[in-house]
């Protein structure tokens, strides 16, 4: 069992504060249900108190800035900050550096292709906080291609756009399930269904 310290319950309100301003895209939900839902898969699959933390700080550097990844590590240790890092796939800063649809498209491939190649080393550690990121977002975009009054224009929030959202997706699945994560199986039923329901 995954004992839960009064650590955890700061790294909620690290992240509430961090992310205050933010929603979930496409809804007034506050970003801190994504984190929360994140800490809880991370839980279900069995994962350690550093990686729910680590599930709830996970999006910090690259949706607040870089300048977070020292007050994490200071504030939650260097196996949560390491986690962090590790499933940062750009900073805040560098994706602002980007105005155009065509640079932000261009930026968001090169930066899905780096994290994909990446996985495929990263820890064991990195690999469940990560996977269970990607769970937790393909969830939100099924059921979200499930709404009638949503459906196909849920895309209409990714950079990548449909193509890109579900290569990306497809290309998760597929390294999640080489290197064995434990919510592979539950990603990939839930790619699956994200496939059949974003066919026109």
């Amino acid at each position: 069992m995954t004992t839960l310290s009064d650590r955890f319950t700061r790294a909620v309100d690290y992240a509430r504060i961090a992310h205050a301003r933010q929603t979930r895209k496409g809804s007034d939900i506050p970003y801190l249900y994504h984190l929360l839902g994140v800490a809880s898969l991370v839980i279900e699959f069995g994962g350690s108190e550093d990686q729910a933390i680590a599930g709830l700080l996970h999006d910090v550097i690259e949706d607040c800035g870089a300048a977070h990844e020292s007050a994490i590590r200071h504030q939650f240790g260097t196996a949560v900050a390491e986690i962090v890092v590790a499933c940062t796939d750009g900073s805040a800063e560098r994706k602002a550096e980007h105005e155009s649809p065509e640079e932000k498209r261009a930026d968001w491939t090169r930066r899905k292709r780096r994290y994909l190649a990446h996985l495929a080393d990263a820890s064991d550690d990195v690999l469940l906080v990560s996977c269970c990121d990607k769970l937790h977002n393909a969830r939100a975009i099924v059921q979200d291609l499930e709404d009638p009054r949503v459906g196909l224009a849920v895309f209409e929030r990714f950079t990548g756009g449909r193509e890109g959202t579900l290569w990306y997706y497809g290309a998760l699945s597929k390294v999640f399930s080489e290197r064995g994560s434990a919510p592979a199986e539950c990603l990939a039923r839930v790619v699956g269904r994200l496939n059949v329901l974003s066919v026109d």
